[in-house]
């Protein structure tokens, strides 16, 4: 069994509560582990149990090594048995476990050495032995045992040939070799009742496997064939005393292993030896403890424990004296109260020594260097950080700014809705659009002019979701469900469920073959919303289907809508009127069509194009990975070989003095090496001119100088050419960065990264279909925001785990404004706010560290966008309170000139 830290690691058992469980519910869902076999009734228990198994602090007890997980030393120790028992004599094995079984010997090692001493002599039939045969070994086998003989015989190591035996071998119903299986016997005793010295065997050399020994003393070594024929196949007998076990089949170390893999021991004391009742079966060991031996251990037991009671009654033996010697109960009292001053004072010590212990702690800890990055809340701003003018508190998002303000689950619909239709552009043939757009989109409350853009949202949805099976349960059969339940006059803004079935049921019932041409505007798209809601939403799935289809199909009476034309004025009360989707769903709320795109989103999720899309997406990641790889290579191998030109460019360098490889170069102008000139006598004498040979090495110096600055300019030329390519491919790794983040955006939606609190920072530009670059490399943007989520409930719980009070250090970094609740969303929509939270962030610890390098790296693409979404409302804006709060726009006002009107979708197709 495997060990951690010198302790046996023992499997866990089924609780009481499961073992219960079976008799009442046989078919319960439990969690196996078929490595051990153990079963556990939750996950977590599994998953606990899981992870102690695979740290690596586990030990094979049979081979000693460590570092490894339990399976790796479990399975160590099963090979290390399967070795042990292949090699392990077969017949010795039974008499062996027979020895040990019900010995109370407490240390191993002592049972061990009994064991050897008893059958390192005695043999086996069919046993595998070592001969010595006139100083050469061979192995042989056990054929027959003999008894010992009643007239000594001289000792030989070859007593004959086949059939020299006279005496016949003891019956196979005999046990042999049975007195030294008892091991209460003393051994000195067992020799001169049995001795092993005086058994003969029959054996049989091996002919295929031999092993001769070195030859004798001053004797010649045989030809090695003479030797191997010569015994080969013989029968001779012999006695111990030539013959031997291979140390790899007994030892004592093999021995020990042996016991240890088929004995097992409580753990209570004096508790004997007991062979695992599987393999007492096949090797005939009695499993039932005979009376005398079952009167022994008990006794036995019952001596170990008075002897620990004498010795622990003489331990405390003052105490118990001065009890008995106590005559009245006031000296009982008083030796109590002296016992109860004299342990609160040592747990007073106690408490002292564990106070002085945990400073002494506290002190090391902090004398230890921190290394970062390191746990962000783990990092406080000293007077360092805060003398540099690093920010303390965090600027706060604005929760307002949101596109609909405080309500969070709206404000996650419709940023979960807006970056599915923009991710999924392609497959869905719509072309991207902002989220300022989307928003004034859903905002839209007027018949005409129509709204193309909400009309080629839901269109597309509709087209897609013809290819997804709807569910069992569709709408009318949910709503007749729900009027089982509530009954027939249960009413909803006046409608009952059954006239509201009755309308439902002649809308939309085409809409899987209704054509929603682009070229002619998507008419009857919202009949086909109807249809499609029919066939897959219900009430489980859709909560509020009753409350928006009554709002889609009925209306009031013209005097109350007359009433109701103020775009601030809440839903009537009471319709009463049949109507179509087309004259009422420019009366729902941003709210109700969020839910329904909401819904349609979900569904189209699951549809045959958007996963075909992730699927070319993955294998357009793995491509550009690929590509990457090569990339940074190629850039890799041509920075190496320009910082080998700019190595030879250095040494081929003319010095600034003229000086070129420690030669002076000469001045002198070309009239001075003229005959007759200045530096030359009347006679010719050479005391003042320049010999040939010099000006001979002046022109070949030169000559060297003008080739090594050719040289250099050709350095040059090619240090600026593998310049060019490396800017090159730093380009194409900034476009395989803008491509890699709109794939990975269609598969997974990840954050720029969190904050030390666990808040979630969102950045939704350049996924999907968007791109961040457009025509010309003019800046695009979607958002153009950083979005901030509050932790999620895990994120919570690790806050709350931490010793410090994290609130209070929230309250004083964040704010109380700043501080954001599970899941709820806040934003920055101004690049100056940005900037004062980037700087906010802390780079030593590595969540920020993180965070402000995704900032940094994306940083070229977030600040211009920020920066023309702010020219782009600041153009268009007039009144912006009054704009984010009107439904409706102010009378004689062109809303057709609005950006989200002036949308185009040029991904659209024609056909039905």
């Amino acid at each position: 069994m495997p060990t951690c830290r010198r302790k046996r690691v023992l499997l866990t058992q089924p609780s009481q509560a499961l073992l219960d469980a079976l008799k009442t519910d046989a078919n319960k869902e439990v969690y196996y582990l078929a490595q051990t076999g153990e079963i556990f009734e939750t996950y977590e228990l599994y998953a606990a149990r899981m992870s102690f198994y695979r740290m690596k602090q586990f030990q094979c007890e049979v081979t000693g090594k460590s570092g490894l997980d339990y399976f790796q030393a479990l399975e160590s120790e099963q090979q290390e048995a399967r070795t042990m028992h292949s090699r392990f004599p077969e017949p010795l094995k039974a008499a062996v476990l027979k020895a040990v079984q019900w010995q109370v010997i407490g240390r191993l090692d002592h049972l061990v050495e009994a064991i050897y001493d008893r059958f390192k002599d005695r043999y086996y039939p069919d046993e595998r032995v070592i001969v010595d045969i006139d100083g050469d070994k061979y192995y042989a086998r056990v054929v027959q045992v003999f008894p010992p003989r009643p007239v000594p015989i001289p000792s030989s190591s070859r007593l004959g040939s086949e059939g020299s035996s006279s005496s016949s071998p003891l019956p196979d119903d005999e046990p042999i070799h049975k007195i030294a299986e008892d091991l209460k016997t003393p051994l000195q005793d067992t020799i001169a009742k049995d001795d092993p010295a005086r058994y003969y065997y029959k054996i049989q050399i091996l002919e295929e496997e031999k092993q001769p020994g070195p030859p004798k003393a001053g004797e010649r070594q045989k030809p090695k064939e003479a030797r191997s024929t010569r015994w080969s196949g013989s029968l001779m007998d012999t006695r111990c005393d030539v013959m031997s076990r291979d140390r790899l089949a007994f030892s004592k170390s093999i021995l020990r292993r042996l016991i240890r893999d088929c004995v097992d021991r409580e753990a209570a004391v004096a508790s004997p030896w007991v062979v695992k009742p599987a393999i007492a079966a096949r090797y005939g060991v009695n499993t039932v403890m005979p009376e005398a031996t079952r009167i022994g251990v008990e006794n036995i037991k019952k001596g170990e424990i008075d002897k620990r009671k004498k010795m622990w009654e003489d331990k405390e033996g003052p105490s118990a004296k001065r009890k008995k010697l106590a005559e009245s109960d006031e000296q009982v009292l008083a030796v109590a109260e002296e016992l109860r001053v004299r342990a609160q004072r040592e747990q007073e010590e106690l408490q002292r020594a564990k106070e002085e212990s945990e400073r002494l702690a506290a002190e090391k800890k902090k004398k230890k260097p921190v290394r970062y990055p390191t746990e962000d809340l783990d990092i406080t701003i000293g007077d360092k950080e805060k003398k540099a003018g690093m920010k303390l508190k965090r600027p706060t998002p604005s929760k307002l700014q949101m596109p609909f303000g405080t309500d969070h689950d709206t404000n996650e619909a419709f940023l979960m809705t807006w970056n599915f239709l923009v991710v999924y552009g392609q497959p869905l043939h719509i072309s991207t659009f902002t989220m300022d757009e989307y928003e004034q989109a859903l905002r839209h409350s007027v018949k005409e002019p129509r709204c193309t853009l909400l009309a080629e949202i839901h269109s597309t949805l509709i087209y897609n979701l013809r290819t997804v099976p709807s569910p069992h349960i569709d709408a009318l059969q949910s709503l007749e469900d729900l009027e089982e339940t509530v009954g027939e006059d249960d009413l909803y803004m006046g409608i009952n469920i059954s006239t509201l079935s009755e309308t439902m049921a002649d809308v939309g019932s085409n809409w899987e073959r209704a054509p929603l041409r682009h070229n002619e505007g998507r008419d009857g798209w919202e009949k086909s919303l109807v249809g499609c809601m029919k066939d897959h939403a219900n009430l489980q799935n859709f909560p509020k289907l009753r409350e928006i289809m009554t709002l889609l199909l009925f209306a009031p009476e013209e005097s109350e809508e007359a009433d109701g034309t103020s775009s601030t004025s809440p839903q009537p009360t009471t319709l009463k009127v049949p109507s179509s989707p087309q004259e009422r769903y420019h009366k729902l709320s941003p709210t109700n069509r969020l839910l329904i795109i909401s819904f349609l989103c979900n569904l189209a999720v699951s549809s045959k194009a958007i996963h075909a899309h992730m699927e070319s997406c993955e294998e357009n990641l793995t491509a550009l990975r690929k590509e990457k790889i090569e990339v940074n290579r190629q850039k890799k191998q041509y920075n190496e070989e320009m910082a080998a030109l700019a190595g030879e460019s250095k040494e081929g360098t003319p010095k600034t003095n003229g000086e070129e490889d420690g030669v002076t170069p000469h001045h002198d102008s070309d009239l001075s090496e003229l005959p007759g000139s200045e530096g030359e006598t009347e006679s010719g004498t050479p005391n003042n001119r320049r010999p040939k040979e010099s000006r001979r090495k002046t022109a070949k110096e030169r000559e060297l100088a003008r080739a090594k600055m050719a040289s250099a300019k050709q350095a040059l030329a090619e240090h600026r050419r593998l310049d060019e390519e490396v800017n090159k491919l730093e380009r194409r790794l900034e476009g395989i960065e803008r491509e890699f983040r709109k794939l990975l955006g269609a598969v997974r939606v990840k954050p720029l990264g969190r904050d030390r609190f666990y808040n979630r920072i969102w950045w939704f530009d350049g996924m999907g279909s968007a791109s961040l670059i457009g025509s010309g490399g003019t800046v695009q943007y979607g958002s153009g925001r950083i979005f901030i989520q509050g932790p999620s409930e895990f994120d919570v719980e690790i806050l709350q785990r931490r010793e410090e009070d994290v609130k209070a250090r929230r309250l004083e970094e964040e704010g109380e404004e700043g501080m954001l609740g599970v899941g709820e969303w806040a934003v920055y929509d101004d690049l100056e706010t940005v900037d004062e939270f980037i700087a906010w962030l802390n780079p030593k610890g590595v969540r920020e560290l993180a965070l402000k390098n995704a900032f940094a790296k994306w940083w070229q693409h977030i600040s211009p966008g920020m920066r023309r979404r702010a020219a782009d409302l600041a153009s268009t804006a007039k009144l912006p309170e009054a704009r984010r709060s009107a439904r409706t726009r102010h009378p004689g006002s062109d809303i057709s000139r609005e950006p989200y009107m002036l949308w185009t979708n040029r991904r659209a197709v024609n056909s039905s």
